[in-house]
């Protein structure tokens, strides 16, 4: 079967990128830049099966619902658990995304996706997208449009190593020559330590604290190293024994503590894929260091702590919660370098 070819005029022609996370969706519009930046949240009526919200409106809803209205957050570790819904969540960004105005051709979409999904689950992705009014949809993994995003040399033969700290996932890889060398995808990110917050609050304190409590909480005090001036917050939630509210006051050095299993276990992972690097590019990886991109980058310390653990040196994108988004808007100015890096087997960028 003959591969698709396409124009540099014609490819992306007024066309979108997406950083379609667990926690959080950015569009990226060709020619406006990063237009919105939502919450992965969407509100169904049980009763009637309408959408109540979508994105902001939804998170805000979040643990508050009657018993028929429903808040879900239809993506999973990166992947789609519920793809009635992602579809749902996708037409309102699409449409959003054009000002809400209805076209005769949908846009071209770039989707950035966790490394390592498997091809039913990048499908998935694609069908999504499609019936929610995409006209063509191109599959690329986050850590190569996070790397893309940051402005490293993936294309060039040296090693570049990446570490995309997600709400469901952490994506690491060693990039080189548009690909990626070595690379393993960890559950170990933003959702887990947020869970890792909760179940440390009831352990010690007895009270039982809501998801998006400990979210705030490790935004507001958390850290993985001794800070020079300590934090602490105020803590609001039911007595486990009493079924009373209750106020605790939590302090970075909990936060660490909570934290500590997990960022053990990413360390292994981050491990597993030097090992697996070969030599030569390890050098260069030694030489140039890892880069971190996605919301876990701004959790206080981790360059430094993973600087020390790993021996190499360790930078934080800019903008590390937008790399990817920029990274499938680069793609989308510009896609005649890119053409490698598409998981479709079909995208070949061709000259007119």
């Amino acid at each position: 079967m003959a591969k698709k070819r396409f124009s540099r005029n014609s490819l992306f022609s007024s066309d979108i990128g997406i950083d379609l996370g667990t926690a959080n969706t950015l569009v990226y519009v060709r020619g406006r830049g990063i237009v919105i930046d939502e919450p992965s949240v969407v509100t169904l009526n049980e009763k009637t099966g309408q959408v109540v919200a979508v994105g902001k409106e939804a998170k805000v809803m979040l643990g508050k619902t009657p018993p028929h209205i429903r808040a879900v957050r239809p993506l999973s570790h990166g992947v789609i658990s519920d793809f009635e819904v992602t579809e749902e969540l996708l037409a309102y960004l699409i449409n959003k995304a054009q000002g809400g105005h209805s076209r005769l051709l949908g846009p071209r979409v770039v989707i950035g996706v966790p490394t390592g999904v498997t091809n039913v689950e990048s499908r998935a992705v694609r069908d999504a997208a499609l019936t929610a009014g995409a006209r063509e949809v191109y599959i690329m993994e986050e850590p190569m449009a996070g790397a893309i995003g940051a402005k490293l040399p993936v294309n060039e033969p040296v090693g570049t190593m990446v570490l995309d700290i997600g709400g469901g996932t952490t994506d690491i890889a060693v990039l080189s020559l548009g690909g990626a060398v070595s690379s393993k995808s960890s559950h170990v990110a933003g959702d887990r330590f947020n869970e890792n917050i909760a179940d440390f609050v009831r352990s010690e304190f007895q009270l039982a604290i809501g998801e998006k409590t400990a979210e705030e909480t490790k935004i507001a005090i958390g850290s993985v190293i001794p800070l020079d001036e300590p934090l602490e917050r105020a803590v609001r939630g039911r007595d486990l024994a009493t079924g009373l509210p209750r106020e605790i006051i939590l302090t970075d050095v909990h936060v660490r503590e909570a934290l500590a299993p997990s960022l053990d276990s990413l360390m292994e992972t981050m491990k597993e894929v030097i090992e697996n690097t070969p030599p030569e590019l390890l050098s260069d990886v030694l030489e140039r260091g890892v880069t971190v991109f996605g919301g876990g980058a701004l959790l206080r310390g981790l360059p430094e702590l993973l600087a020390k653990m790993l021996g190499v040196p360790v930078h934080v994108a800019p903008d590390p919660l937008t790399a990817v988004v920029r990274g499938t808007g680069i793609v989308t100015e510009d896609p005649r370098p890119w053409a490698e890096v598409f998981m479709n087997e079909d995208a070949i960028v061709s000259e007119r």
